[in-house]
């Protein structure tokens, strides 16, 4: 429960004491300052008060009868956790100060004390109070910030990403079929952690399988199982993955290169949730979710006779389609921040940040490996940086790679005017600037080494929105 502290009227003080003439003396003080003010003659009594209601601020002494102050401290903790509590005490020392502190208080004046202690241990007390509300008002926003642009363990804050997340979401609460499609790098096995942990299976296994990866003549008894005798070496029963993954899911990663001979023997699965172990004539019943991932264009292999319609038909119930890096730089900043963050934390490097001038050039880069080759480039740069701050040096493949290259001028300069070329290159690093900084103007500036007014100025001399 937290409380709002700007507006003072609708703060509340508890004062705590035996005598009751403090009471009064402090309930006059407090209200005058513009406090609610209640007041308890022993921790009994105050603890009845704190099960009740909020209080902002409490002043407790020490010494009372039925409860004293260190008590009621440790029997309310549970309620005090939005509550400055300042001790009071004729007898304390610097050990009950330090004790009391230990417990859950704030401060600790002794008495006899003036009228200025107390407003300035007060004053003390709400300058702490704003703090504190501040940081959870930062902490609610970052933890905002951090699950909308969250799925599973993928980051991104554009717009086809943010797409693909609800997507992800939604296809996760129901038990149908997903089939991922992006270029290699993209994450597709990340997509599929994210949907099988969102799902009513999360307590059951994940069990990936590169369909490209495995010789086909092992593949199918690693799916389906085999018989005792079905084959030499074949020296026991073995269940094989479907039947591992009992209950939960079976990625199927790079499903495209899963040769014909097993296509028909997925259909079935599909078709009936039943799996035949090699050297069998049973079939076993099996509950598993088929997620599959393919870098090819399906619809392409079965034009060309390398996958059966039928299967795509069944695969491709839910697709879900992720963009490449090239077209949604506006994530670049966003995961270079995660993968220093991680890399440095791994590598116990000082490394905080990336130069603008580096940024440029990895938001320049076509990325053909996306993704995975981002983190490589970044893990890489982390290991050999000596700075803080990864700088253009820790790039040089990007920089050798755009040697030589056409950076396509002729597309963006018509003309042979030195004073129209410049205007044509502003205009494009500007909306490059923007779309990576998912539209803030700050750190396109930033990005782009202006200050902010002369950016809002370019903005409206190209008619940039």
């Amino acid at each position: 429960m937290t409380q709002d502290i700007t507006d003072r009227d609708g703060k509340k003080i508890l004062v705590v004491d035996d005598e009751a003439n403090m009471r009064h003396m402090l309930s006059l003080l407090l209200a005058d300052a513009g406090y609610r003010v209640d007041t308890a003659g022993d921790g009994e009594a105050a603890l009845k008060k704190v099960q009740e209601a909020h209080y902002n601020y409490i002043f407790c002494d020490i010494k009372m009868p039925n409860m004293d102050g260190m008590t009621f401290l440790e029997s309310a903790a549970g309620f005090l956790r939005y509550t400055n509590v300042i001790m009071m005490s004729a007898y304390g020392t610097i050990d009950t100060a330090v004790e009391a502190m230990k417990k859950g208080a704030y401060d600790y004046i002794s008495k006899p004390f003036k009228t200025d202690e107390v407003l300035l241990a007060l004053k003390k007390a709400e300058e702490r109070e704003s703090l504190k509300n501040e940081n959870r008002e930062l902490k609610n926003r970052l933890e905002h910030i951090e699950q909308s642009h969250k799925f599973g363990s993928m980051i991104a804050e554009s717009k086809s990403m943010q797409e693909v997340f609800r997507l992800a979401a939604k296809v996760a609460q129901y038990d149908t079929t997903v089939l991922i499609v992006g270029e290699s790098g993209t994450g597709k096995e990340l997509i599929a952690r994210g949907i099988h942990f969102a799902s009513k299976r999360a307590d059951k296994p994940l069990i990936p399988v590169n369909c490209g990866g495995i010789p086909e003549n092992l593949l199918e008894s690693e799916l389906f199982g085999y018989k005792k005798g079905a084959f030499t070496g074949a020296d026991r029963n073995y269940g094989g993955l479907f039947e591992a993954a009992s209950g939960g899911t079976v990625f199927l990663d790079e499903i495209g290169d899963l040769p014909l001979s097993l296509q028909v023997k997925l259909l079935r699965v599909l078709q009936d949730n039943e799996i035949r172990p090699v050297g069998s004539s049973v079939s076993k019943q099996v509950d598993v979710r088929i997620i599959a991932a393919t870098s090819k264009d399906l619809e392409d292999q079965v034009s060309k006779g390398a996958f059966r319609e039928d299967l795509f038909y069944r695969l491709n119930v839910m697709p879900v389609h992720l963009p490449p890096l090239a077209e949604r730089t506006e994530d670049i900043p966003l995961l270079c921040r995660f993968f220093i963050e991680r890399y440095s934390e791994r590598f116990e490097k000082q490394v905080t940040g990336i130069s603008s001038a580096a940024m440029s050039l990895l938001l320049e880069h076509s990325w053909p490996g996306n993704v995975r080759e981002l983190e490589n480039l970044i893990e890489r740069a982390v290991v050999l940086a000596e700075d803080e701050v990864l700088d253009t040096g820790l790039f040089s493949s990007l920089c050798q790679a755009g040697e030589g290259r056409n950076n396509g001028i002729d597309d963006i300069i018509s003309g042979y005017s030195l004073k129209s070329g410049k205007q044509a290159l502003e205009k494009v690093l500007i909306k490059k600037a923007l779309a990576a900084t998912g539209g803030n103007r700050t750190k396109a500036s930033r990005l782009l080494e202006i200050s902010h007014p002369s950016l809002l100025s370019k903005m409206r001399d190209y008619n940039i929105e």
